[in-house]
Parts: structure tokens; sequence; C-alpha cells
């Protein structure tokens, strides 16, 4: 590969995986990182807990040191935003004015936080996508101080058990009436709430936020019902939207991209990866959204090795964990393809695990306080697959 090199559009984990893997494989030409924010790339999972607790530097969360990305002649652009794609010219197009010119292009922008028009201009309303985020955040996570949360999913449910460490009192807010009930089922959804519960948290669930009061600050949030909620901070956890809106003219889509299982788009030399991209699940012959942080590793990886020519072979199964209250939670597969869920163990001792069911074989599962049993899982998901399985998409038109 000669010319402009590769230009990395986004500076986390699948940008990084992508850059590392082109260096480790022998590619010598150049390599750009665009990184909207002003930090190198670094880990997003600490920072709903050990950061936002205090336990872990910021520094710490660094994906390599600042010195590996100049011995390996990776060039990072920070405070670089992109803001448009020309593909006929292979350009990408800068907030500043700027244009970069690119041999082969990774869209890897991540996701944006989902916002309440509602709550926009408060003070002390925040999201969690960012280190900047976290460090806004930390500062009014105060002993004593009244959180509500909007939204249950993971996310919303670690930083209410980080703010409760903290001596936070915590409110959270659900829409659903069983939290996660669409991903895990409504059984385990159940199960969350208890657990969050029993720990101290006020859950409220079937609960819309319809508008607050306050001046600079919220103070009150008005819930649907009539009823309210009285808080000093409110975090807003409802779940990202890819960060893709920058594409509009391209040719690509603007609520995500879609790709597929080696991250090819549409578009000649133009891979996505990570939360930006949809990629064609090669189990059930659809393409999904895979908002996990193996998944993204993986992505960015497979992106590196096409760009050079190499068959990245099928992607595995995703996966995605949590911590809450000193328990590890894992999952592996697909769980909201499931028909029936078993559990077995003891959930009232937050030591079990699940296993959904689709067709008669296992199509996901689920640990809670058990680490060592997911390779065991995985191996039986994977063997559910095997027959069946749907051929592998050509490249998104």
């Amino acid at each position: 590969m000669t010319g402009p090199g590769v230009v990395i559009v986004g500076g986390g984990l699948a940008g990084q995986r992508c850059a590392e893997t082109l260096r480790r494989r022998g590619f010598d030409g150049p390599v750009r990182i665009l990184c909207a924010e002003t930090e190198a790339p670094y880990d997003r999972p600490p920072l709903s807990k050990g950061v936002l607790a205090g336990t872990v530097e910021e520094g710490a969360t660094g994906f390599r040191p600042g010195e590996w990305y100049a011995e390996h002649g990776v060039e990072l652009l920070r405070g670089a935003r992109a803001e448009r794609l020309e593909p006929e010219s292979r350009r990408v197009g800068l907030a500043g004015g700027e244009e970069l010119h690119y041999g082969k292009l990774l869209i890897a922008t991540g996701g944006a936080p989902r916002r309440l028009p509602s709550l926009d201009g408060f003070e002390n309303v925040h999201c969690l996508r960012s280190l900047a985020d976290a460090r806004r955040l930390r500062t009014e996570l105060t002993a004593g101080a009244r959180l509500a949360i909007v939204g249950a999913g993971f996310i919303g449910q670690e930083v209410a058990a980080t703010a409760l460490g903290l001596e936070v009192e915590v409110t959270m807010i659900e829409a659903l009436e069983t939290p996660l009930a669409p991903i895990l089922g409504a059984e385990l959804g159940r199960w969350f709430a208890g657990l969050h519960r029993e720990e101290g948290v006020r859950l409220l669930t079937g609960a819309i936020v319809q508008r607050a009061l306050g001046g600079d600050r919220v103070e009150r949030l008005l819930l649907a019902d009539g009823s309210g909620v009285d808080c000093d901070l409110v975090l807003v956890g409802i779940g990202t939207l890819p960060a893709t809106a920058w594409l509009a003219g391209s040719g690509l889509g603007t609520a995500g991209v879609e790709v597929d299982v080696a991250g090819r788009t549409g578009l000649p030399d133009v891979f996505a990866a990570g939360d930006a991209a949809i990629q064609f699940d090669h189990r059930f012959g659809a393409h999904a959204r895979t908002e996990h942080w193996d998944a993204a590793a993986w992505q960015g990886a497979a992106a590196a090795k096409m760009m050079l020519g190499e068959n990245p072979g099928p992607p595995p199964l995703p996966s995605f964990w949590s911590d809450q209250y000193g328990v590890r939670i894992q999952c592996v597969g697909h769980p909201h393809h499931g028909e029936a869920v078993a559990l077995e163990g003891d959930p009232a001792g937050r030591d079990f695990e699940a296993v959904f069911v689709r067709g008669g074989a296992p199509i996901a599962g689920m640990t809670v306080g058990r680490p060592r049993s997911i390779p065991a899982l995985r191996k039986r998901i994977e063997a559910g697959h095997e027959s069946g399985r749907p051929e592998e998409e050509e490249v998104p038109a």
C-alpha cells in the first residue's frame, strides 16, 4: 500500500486496534488517527467504575503509553473532528477546514449519548461517554448528594453502584416496567431490579420523565404519573446513537454504517468498525449493531487485516461484562434472540448461570459471579450455531 496511507477517524478502541494490527502485521505506510477529544486513545469501561470512584487514575486508562505512537509511527491528531467524507477524491474534511487524503479509511467514530431535550441546558445534567464527562460527574458525587439516573441500562446501573459506594443517594428512573427486558428477558430483568433495590437504590419502573423544575440546575424531575424526584444532579443513561451524522452526502448511512463481516462498506477502501458500524451477523443473516468492547476490538483488527488483503475469518460471538457491587456479570451470544431461559445456581446468592435457548439450541449465556464458566458456555453456543449457518453477505452496495 502506497500513497497517503491509512486514516482512522476515531480515537476509541476500534481505531486503536486497527492501528496496532497494521503495524504488527508489517504495514509501513502512514497511519493517522483522528481523535475528536484532546486525550490520546483510552479505555472507556473504567469510566463508570474505577475512574468515577476515584480508585483508577485517568492515566491508567490509556491503551498505550504516549511514546508508543511515536515509536510505531502512528500520528495522533488530537482535537480533530471529522466533518465530511468525500469518497470520490478520497478526502476527509475536518471541522477546522483542513483536509486529509486517504488510501484506506476506517470509520470508527463510535457512538454519542442519546439526549432528553427536556433536560438540555441544565448545569447539573450529565451523560457519561468520555473522560471529560467522568471528571465533571465525579465533582458532584459527594456524600449525601441526591443523584437521579434516567435509564436503568448497564451504564446507569454501574453508575448507581459506584455512586452508592460514595455515599450518594440514588434514584433510578426506568421507562420500562422491567429493566433490560428487551435484551435479557423479564426474569433476568427482575433479578437486576432486585439487585439494586437490595443495595439501597430507589428504582422506579414504568416511569417517564416529563419535565424538569429549577433554574440553572435541575431541582426536581416531574414524572408522567404526577409524582416527582428531588435531586442535586442527574445522569441521563438511555443508550447511544452511532456518531455518523458527518457522513451525510457520502453514500453511507448517517445512522450507522452497514458493513460485511470484515468491516467493508459499499465504498472502495472504506471500512467501519465499533459503535459506528452495523455489522452483518453471519449467524442470523442480518445486520446488527453490537455496542460492546470485545466487538469493537475484533472489528478494528479485522478491518486492518482486510486492508492488508488478509481474511480475518468469522467474528467471535458477541460478549460483554459488567461489574456491580463487587460481582462480575458476563454475557456471551445473542440473548435477545432467545425463546426461553434456564437458570442454574443461586440467583439470590448472586451465583448462577442463565442459558438462553432458541429452537432447542443454546444461543447465549449469562453468568453472575462465575467468570470461569464463560469458556464452556461459549463452546456450547458455538456448537449450536454450526448447522444451518447463513451464507456470509457480500460487500454492501
